[in-house]
């Protein structure tokens, strides 16, 4: 097998496993979502921690610590992935499916605008009709909810957030993932010792196949990160970038197909206007790039 499409395997898998996690959450019931929450990052930290001992990457992780500025940033993109996680779980186990969905399919639009609004950059025409449109889906969807669709907006707004902190700490992905579960999981393992003292808590309580679930959910975090990173580095940017919606249709397709989640003739045209802007996002998106490589083809070429 071609490292192209070793690259094209890891990635498909990622997605697919972050595609089905709405099939996941719901087992770990009667677990609240917060509780869901503070044993994926306890669970995650550990699995995390052995993630960069395999891959040897500790120095980067204790580089990450050493620096302030860094490390103040990471501390940031914990706080917002941890809002994120806790959104998604919550919506997924309290009926929302489809609309945890509309947060990821929306997600790549909501960057663009952030990039414009923090870092300054600046949108081409087509790209902006995206934009518009996108808000249009939303202005559709508040009226058919009743109310905005805030659990998707959360989500986009949080994982847009998170990608921007990301990216201004400048960390491997094993390594990031690591300074920040480890920032978060003292306050998880406080919480779970907390409700353990209050005879509130479930681990330990629900059996133990619910247990070994909630730990499974560390593994479940780390696996498809690992694998993400290894599709990365083996796949064009192009390719990922069409590959990042896998995730949201199978979750689209779970809240419909199998949860049987309420898609009046208002919401589906909402998505729809969110599937069009995705397309003319994407499409002008692979264009630019192609237009761009040919013109560095043709100025190498001089």
């Amino acid at each position: 097998m071609s490292d192209s499409r070793r690259g094209v395997v890891a990635g498909f898998a990622a997605y697919l496993i972050w595609g089905l996690f709405p099939l996941y959450w719901p087992l770990l019931k009667p677990a609240g979502a917060v509780e869901i929450l503070a044993h994926r990052m306890i669970w995650s930290a550990l699995s995390m921690a052995v993630v960069v001992v395999v891959l040897r990457r500790v120095g980067g992780v204790r580089a990450a610590f050493a620096d302030r500025r860094r490390l103040a940033i990471l501390a940031g993109a914990a706080a917002v992935i941890s809002i994120n996680w806790g959104t998604y779980i919550w919506g997924v186990n309290n009926g929302h499916v489809v609309e945890t969905s509309l947060g990821y399919f929306i997600n790549p639009l909501v960057t663009v605008t952030l990039g414009v609004v923090v870092l300054g950059e600046r949108l081409r025409p087509l790209q902006w009709g995206a934009v518009a449109v996108a808000l249009l889906a939303v202005v559709v969807l508040t009226l058919d909810y009743g109310r905005p669709p805030w659990i998707a907006l959360v989500l986009a707004v949080s994982f847009a957030t998170y990608g921007l902190a990301k990216k201004k700490a400048d960390t491997g992905a094993s390594e990031s993932l690591t300074v920040e579960t480890t920032l978060v999981a003292p306050f998880a393992i406080a919480y779970a010792v907390w409700l353990a003292s209050t005879g509130e808590a479930t681990f330990g309580h629900e059996g133990a196949g619910q247990a070994a679930l909630l730990v499974v959910a560390g593994v479940l975090t780390a696996v498809p990160l690992v694998l993400f990173g290894a599709a990365a580095t083996r796949m064009s940017l192009v390719s990922l970038g069409l590959l990042q919606y896998l995730a949201p249709i199978l979750q689209f397709s779970i809240g419909v197909l199998v949860f049987r989640e309420e898609m009046p003739a208002a919401r589906w045209a909402g998505f729809l206007l969110v599937w069009v802007a995705l397309v003319v996002f994407t499409t002008e998106s692979i264009s630019h790039r192609r237009r761009q490589l040919a013109l560095a083809a043709d100025a190498s070429a001089l």
